[in-house]
């Protein structure tokens, strides 16, 4: 092992976060050495190990405890019916950062699923074609808690809490191996980037009719406070495949443009019919955009 409130108000309405280097997640020196320690243990992992166990401090447990407390209360009324039950169904702990493999043993029993040990951004034919396998890419990592409520990369609390919840529904289960299978197919960049385009605007930051009010289903908007408070107000297109392919997108900070279904069974049916039979030659059956003509994510700094 290494040794290593109350909510405020739902509105981030006139905040501004300012640069992502200036974020104490890369600005704190002691913060990033403890970060890295953790990180750096991905070194080699191979997919399907078992992630090594971290003995988080007690400031590291409060954090998850804080952040936890708050996205549930945050979630409640924003989130998608289909997706408060698989919350109540996750084994995500409120009490403290959780291991790995005691999440893992219990999302295997309920989809099959498990997560891999990640020390940040995965390479996409790796990340994307694990999903095929049941294994999910997830870092170990806290948050800073200086800025609790916004981290502007993936952290336990996205990956753990945030995917875990889907991970343990078996519906949502079975599209995160619809895009693992389609991945596993094929090996060009261009053909990824646009596997993980659809899966960016979808899993990620997916919204949902119910009743004809915008909730959301993605994972980066169950796990962001900031997100749940704002992603309404943001510019809601309908699925269209063509547009997320052409879309810029946001990979620290809130997401302008967002996608839209009219049901979880409407996104199973979307999802399937571009993935099930995807291959090298899917963007030109689609007459969609090559990798060159596609708007470019912008990157925070790598601590």
């Amino acid at each position: 092992m290494i040794d290593c409130t109350r909510p405020t108000p739902l509105d981030p309405g006139g905040v501004t976060m300012g640069p992502a280097e200036a974020h104490p997640a890369f600005a704190d020196p002691g913060y990033v050495r403890r970060r890295n320690l953790i990180a750096d243990r991905a070194r080699g992992h191979r997919v399907g190990e078992p992630s090594p166990p971290v003995r988080y401090t007690e400031a590291e447990h409060a954090t998850w405890r804080k952040v936890h407390r708050t996205l549930l209360w945050a979630q409640d009324g924003r989130i998608c019916p289909e997706l408060l039950r698989a919350r109540e169904a996750a084994p995500i702990p409120a009490d403290g950062v959780p291991q790995h493999e005691e999440v893992s043993d219990a999302l295997q029993a309920l989809t099959g699923f498990r997560f891999t040990l990640a020390g940040g951004i995965v390479p996409n034919k790796r990340f994307l074609g694990a999903m095929a396998e049941g294994y999910f890419h997830a870092v170990q990592y806290v948050r800073h808690p200086a800025m609790a409520l916004y981290t502007p990369e993936p952290d336990v609390l996205h990956d753990v809490f945030g995917h875990g919840i889907h991970l343990a529904d078996p519906a949502l289960a079975d599209l995160y191996r619809t895009v693992g299978r389609a991945a596993a197919r094929v090996d060009s960049a261009d053909a990824l980037d646009l596997i993980s385009r659809v899966y960016w605007f979808t899993l990620e930051y997916g919204t949902v009719l119910d009743r004809g009010i915008p909730t959301a289903y993605g994972a980066a908007l169950l796990s962001s406070f900031g997100e749940l408070a704002r992603f309404a107000r943001a510019e809601l297109r309908p699925f269209d495949l063509a547009d997320m392919a052409r879309m810029p997108y946001q990979v620290a900070g809130y997401q302008p443009v967002l996608f839209t279904v009219d049901s979880l069974t409407h996104l199973a049916d979307l999802l399937h019919a571009f993935l099930d039979d995807f291959d090298e030659n899917t963007r030109d059956r689609h007459r969609l955009p090559a990798l060159t003509e596609r708007g470019f994510p912008t990157h925070p700094p790598r601590p």
